[in-house]
């Protein structure tokens, strides 16, 4: 996809990385299954491929985790679309989503711990449970 000068000159994972499209491999089939002659004989469906150890786009910390979530070869699909366009622009968009959600890092655990009033509370809610249960109990014999 060429850039014309508004369009970013590749795909927008995050802030930090842009695929440029000469990365990205297109190739389209028909789509299987059931369907008339349009779905037998149009080459619609579109799947894109994106080669993880070739790209020069990846730190080696990004290539070393989606190699660790996704493997060498990432690729999407979609042939949900009657236009070979549409299901192009649907493929990108879910390889985008694949790469996103394998370069995503959770934040480092801080351990906490309750706040005094906190841990008065959950105490005194204790306390008075009990003396409700003991209030239940039968009194002892005199």
């Amino acid at each position: 996809m060429p850039s014309n000068g508004s369009e970013p000159a590749g795909l927008v994972v995050t802030d930090r990385l842009t695929i440029p499209f000469d990365e990205l491999v297109l190739r389209a089939t028909t789509s299987g299954g059931p369907g008339g002659q349009h779905a037998n004989r149009s080459r619609t469906r579109v799947e894109v491929t994106f080669d993880v150890m070739a790209s020069a786009a990846l730190t080696d910390e990004q290539r070393a985790r989606l190699l660790d979530r996704l493997g060498p070869l990432v690729t999407a699909a979609s042939g949900d679309e009657r236009s070979q366009r549409r299901n192009r622009d649907a493929a990108i968009a879910r390889l985008r989503l694949r790469l996103v959600d394998a370069l995503h890092v959770d934040p480092a655990r801080r351990p906490t711990r309750p706040s005094r009033a906190s841990v008065h509370r959950r105490l005194d809610a204790k306390r008075r449970a009990s003396v409700r249960k003991a209030d239940r109990r039968t009194p002892p014999p005199d």
